[in-house]
């Protein structure tokens, strides 16, 4: 399947579904179809609608759409994106909250390189945002990647959170959720090995496969069944003439949709199916539950060929994190070197992506820290997407995150005041 032609007859059926959406759309919509007594145009223009909508999602970056937020003193503040750090494979950014103070919580959301954009953690900012400085990690589209800026594997993803946390300071509090976890808790000590003063204060860990073997799901089971042989060329293809990235080896983003869809097919098609009667009754908007929700979900962004490949064979099949063996451009990290950074993971019980007892395994991992500076949260009932933006986010994990971020808070403010001065007297 390595072939940029495969690639490109991807995109053609993407394009043609779209096309074909549009087209019933406007067939149904003539005015001259009300004369027949008969609801199969409306029909039409509502499946033409909701497929023109579902496949054009497909190749859209979601905005944030994080406008305003109320400050403590009553007011709507505009909420600004700026980039901070700007590299080939991914940003740092900052969401400005305009005419506010500072905040003294600064966080650092480590977003997920999955399938989706970081958009994804879109409520999860939001919900931080008035309490917290809140940064994030903006991986890009590799169909977007030029050939000529080389590879991104694992390696490179951990030394870009080395870059981003060296950027930031040490008195960042990290949270990294679900896939880049063990690369997060990697990169942590790598700088608590080669630079201490630039470690952060606090790390949460939320539902991420630290130790995959630690408890079984469909995705430890998939990645133990498959080789890399098989993986590669399955999964593999080169991204087509259109995009930039044209030529670059990626796992697509619309493989890795129809394999997201696949896992709970059945949910999927009733959901489109209901969202079709509501369209022709006119009781759908633009913005109503359905759409929020797929309008995200749709949205799937093309990874690395390396990336990928060398997250599961050594993050998944060889255990290297779990088994603290991972390296670094030859360099061997020991996870036991955290010995000043405040530690928490969270768990989901009902978490059927990364289930309980994969996480907290970090825990056991960091050998040199003290057990007053660790902490583990189960939350009973929670989900995988639960944990990080559902409810159990809002009502208690977000309390609980907190409480542990102010808890460790002061530990590193020499260290930040210093790296202050230093960046002012370089401005």
């Amino acid at each position: 399947m390595r072939y940029m032609a495969t690639y490109d007859l991807m995109e053609t059926i993407r394009n043609t579904n779209q096309w074909l959406g549009a087209t019933a759309t406007a067939m149904g919509s003539y005015p001259a179809t009300a004369l027949f007594p008969s609801p199969i145009f409306q029909m039409m223009a509502a499946w033409g609608e909701v497929t023109e909508r579902s496949f054009h999602r497909m190749v859209c970056k979601p905005d944030w759409g994080i406008d305003t937020i109320v400050g403590e003193d009553g007011r709507d503040h505009v909420v600004t994106v700026h980039k901070l750090v700007e590299r080939p494979f991914g940003d740092l950014i900052h969401f400005n909250v305009n005419d506010r103070p500072l905040k003294e919580r600064r966080v650092l959301l480590v977003a997920p390189m999955s399938g989706h954009y970081a958009t994804l953690l879109h409520s999860t900012v939001a919900s931080l945002l008035p309490d917290c400085e809140v940064y994030v990690t903006d991986w890009h589209n590799a169909r977007d990647i030029p050939v000529s800026e080389g590879k991104f594997d694992v390696e490179d993803y951990t030394l870009y959170l080395v870059d981003f946390m060296r950027a930031l300071g040490p008195d960042i509090n990290v949270i990294a959720i679900c896939q880049p976890a063990p690369l997060t808790l990697a990169a942590t000590a790598y700088l608590a090995e080669i630079d201490p003063e630039a470690q952060p204060a606090t790390l949460t860990l939320i539902g991420g496969p630290i130790n995959p073997d630690a408890a079984a799901t469909d995705v430890t089971d998939f990645g133990a069944r498959v080789t890399m042989g098989q993986l590669e060329e399955l999964a593999i293809q080169r991204v087509g003439f259109k995009y930039a990235g044209a030529g670059r080896m990626v796992y697509p983003g619309l493989l890795q949709l129809a394999g997201f869809m696949s896992m709970n097919m059945e949910s999927h098609s009733k959901a489109f199916q209901n969202q079709i009667m509501r369209v022709a009754k006119g009781e759908a908007s633009d913005h109503d539950k359905h759409n929020k929700f797929y309008d995200e979900y749709l949205a799937v962004m093309d990874m690395t060929a390396e990336f990928y490949l060398s997250t599961v064979e050594r993050i998944f099949k060889n255990l290297e994190v779990a088994k603290n063996e991972f390296t670094v451009n030859g360099h061997k990290i020991d996870i036991g070197k955290i010995t000043d950074v405040a530690v928490k993971t969270v768990e989901g019980s009902k978490d059927d992506i990364s289930a309980p007892g994969q996480c907290v395994a970090a825990l056991d991992l960091c050998t040199g820290l003290p057990e007053d500076k660790k902490a583990n949260h189960l939350e009973d009932g929670a989900g995988h997407y639960g944990i990080f933006a559902g409810k159990s986010w809002r009502r208690n994990i977000r309390p609980l995150v907190l409480d542990f971020i102010d808890a460790n808070a002061g530990r590193h403010a020499a260290q930040a005041e210093k790296k202050k001065k230093a960046r002012l007297k370089a401005v």
